[in-house]
């Protein structure tokens, strides 16, 4: 338990004794593989300012429970937006369903940490309410005084505090208290009837104030303007197999859609990735270092402790090109007899949790960006990504750039529109050829979606060469 915990608990708070809860827990246990009580309470804001005005501002607040009993592959879950002691109750008797004559082996609790990678800040209460409408003010005045070519801007703040416990058989009572906070510019330009644009954010877990200093916004800005004045002079991207050279950073969300959502327990135990019984195989190019990390401080795939109750940490999926490691909750690590790795995630107390990826990238290497450039006869630099689609089962991938350049005899020539990568993620994996000395994460904007639920995540890589990707564009 954390020696930090506020008191009192949600719980209690409520007007639920926990022993009353531990005990309505343990009945529905008994016999049982695995389960929990999932308390939540959140509280999030969003403000919007687009066109010159302020379109929408948004509260919630939010509080309920999810009971889980776990019998072997099945899982009986009940959840209310009522915390009481007869609802916890009513969703002890549905959830226990699931065993139907079922004997199991209660599972060992998760350990315990005493690790923090958040403090216990709330974006919800500073800046206030009329200081973050008037610094959204500031922003799109600024913006539009930064260049003439400016016909529109959309600014927006996201904040939300969530509280979790996490009750287990054995009486232990685990909370955290997970801040989060985010700001997005989108800008327009216009020019000779022509418009394009650009769009720049950042966030991570803690308040605002690390992202609302003039120097910090104004650089949000910047890199929006930046991004749409580059697209007004792109011309269409030709289509065909060529090189290309990915940017750092952001860019590592082609590798979790691609690669990431396949090394993800559920899937390789069910048989449906395309990563499934390939432990100790080479799946990818010597250099090429996978790894998903919940436990780096602050970033906004972080969790202390995962929606089970396990501590976050670093987990590597694939080492020097083999393939060595999945991600697990709790269920998938127990069927397929390994460990859980903390990558036990749920959207809200309404969901059950599943393996979910934290913050996932490739580790750097030792080549020059400029070096990959330099050694690539006709191919595309992508410097950002926008959507994609995947499919799990085979790892295919389309991927739209929003910013792209051609590369012609080792030099960055004409910025291009339109530009899609199309492959799959096993093989891409294969075609690394270079690896950059450059790694970063991405500034703390992930959303990932997976079966109906929504969480965020980090993503992050070092600029990269692949060989023979098909690129989607323009028909030569």
């Amino acid at each position: 338990m954390n020696a930090h915990t506020p008191a009192p608990s949600i719980l209690d708070s409520a007007g639920v004794d926990p022993k009353r809860a531990e005990t309505i827990l343990g009945e529905a246990l008994k016999g049982a593989d695995d389960g929990e009580l999932f308390v939540e309470r959140s509280e999030s804001e969003s403000f919007l300012f687009d066109d010159g005005r302020l379109k929408s501002a948004a509260f919630d607040a939010t509080e309920g429970f999810g009971l889980r009993v776990v019998a072997g592959e099945t899982a009986g879950y009940a959840h209310a937006s009522e915390i009481s002691e007869a609802a916890i109750a009513r969703a002890g008797q549905s959830a226990a369903l699931a065993k139907r004559g079922y004997a199991g082996t209660a599972a060992e609790s998760p350990r315990a940490t005493n690790a923090r990678l958040y403090g216990d800040d709330d974006p919800l209460a500073s800046p206030d309410f009329a200081d973050k409408v008037a610094l959204l003010q500031e922003i799109d005045a600024w913006a539009r005084g930064r260049d003439p070519r400016v016909v529109q801007v959309m600014a927006s703040l996201a904040g939300e505090r969530r509280t979790v416990e996490i009750l287990r058989a054995d009486g232990r009572l685990i909370r955290d208290i997970r801040p989060l906070a985010r700001i997005n510019v989108q800008l327009t330009v216009e020019r000779d009837g022509k418009r394009e644009s650009g769009y720049s954010g950042a966030g991570g877990r803690a308040g605002f104030e690390a992202w609302i200093t003039p120097d910090k916004w104004q650089e949000q800005v910047d890199e929006a303007l930046r991004q749409a004045l580059v697209n007004l002079d792109a011309v269409p991207c030709p289509a065909g197999e060529m090189d290309v050279v990915l940017g750092p950073g952001w860019n590592g969300v082609l590798l979790h859609e691609a690669v990431g959502h396949g090394l993800e327990g559920d899937f390789n135990r069910k048989g449906t990735s395309a990563f499934s019984g390939r432990i100790g195989e080479r799946v990818a190019a010597p250099g090429v270092t996978v790894f998903d990390d919940g436990a780096i401080q602050g970033r906004r795939g972080s969790l202390t402790i995962d929606d089970e109750g396990t501590p976050t940490g670093r987990t590597v999926l694939i080492e020097d090109g083999i393939l060595v490691g999945y991600m697990h909750d709790r269920m998938s690590a127990r069927l397929m007899g390994l460990t859980a790795t903390g990558n036990g995630r749920r959207q809200s107390y309404a969901h059950l949790p599943m393996p979910r990826m934290t913050n996932t990238g490739m580790m750097g290497g030792e080549t020059p960006r400029e070096e990959m450039i330099a050694s690539t006869k006709r191919g595309l630099y992508c410097a950002n990504f926008g959507g994609g689609q995947v499919d799990i089962t085979n790892g295919k991938f389309v991927f739209q750039c929003t910013e792209a350049y051609l590369i012609e005899d080792g030099k960055i020539t004409a910025p291009v529109k339109g530009a899609t990568l199309i492959g799959d993620g096993p093989s891409a994996l294969t075609r690394v050829t270079m690896i950059g000395d450059d790694f970063g994460f991405d500034p703390g904007v992930g959303v990932c979606g997976k079966a109906g639920q929504s969480v965020p995540v980090g993503v992050g890589q070092p600029s990269l060469k692949i060989t023979g990707l098909t690129v989607g564009g323009t028909s030569l």
